[in-house]
């Protein structure tokens, strides 16, 4: 594994063991990717964009804020009344978790909270929360157009006795 792959593991590891981070197991995102996967795939590819972009970050509030801006603690596919938008919603909820169970600085805030612009209507106000709201997007993309996920639909919406398969 390399390093920076280690790191971001560690910062996860730290984040489970002084909250109730590892709860984001628990929970799917996008297609059959749990929360927990889809942060640590989009604190990466944050990071991948910084580097390849030569944008300078604080790259552990980069990372944090990016394994936090999913940090909402409940299953969005589950219709609740109190949460009809979660699109709309949960960047604040995730910061308000965030907040009860950590110590947050003004980049790790604003990426949490600005990360689903233009959903949202505050643009980040800091490069870190723009990497991340790039890298989320990204990352859903790919998580819900999943190749063997999309070919397993079209084969579902088949009729009965027609193979999937080409002759």
């Amino acid at each position: 594994m390399q390093t920076e792959d280690r790191w971001i593991l560690e910062l996860a590891n730290e984040l489970e063991h002084t909250g109730r981070y590892g709860e984001l197991r628990r929970y799917t995102q996008h297609g059959e990717v749990s929360v927990y996967d889809h942060c640590l795939r989009v604190a990466h590819r944050a990071l991948a964009l910084s580097r390849r972009l030569r944008v300078r970050v604080d790259a552990r509030s980069l990372v944090r804020g990016a394994l936090l801006h999913d940090y909402f603690l409940y299953d969005w596919h589950v219709p609740d009344p109190d949460r009809p938008l979660h699109g709309f919603a949960h960047p604040r909820i995730a910061l308000e978790n965030a907040r009860r169970d950590y110590a947050l600085n003004r980049i790790e805030e604003d990426v949490i909270l600005r990360h689903m612009f233009p959903l949202t209507p505050v643009p980040p106000a800091t490069a870190e929360g723009w990497l991340v709201c790039a890298a989320d997007t990204l990352c859903a993309v790919g998580e819900t157009f999943n190749r063997r996920r999309v070919a397993r639909a079209l084969l579902k919406m088949l009729p009965k006795g027609v193979s999937g398969h080409a002759r």
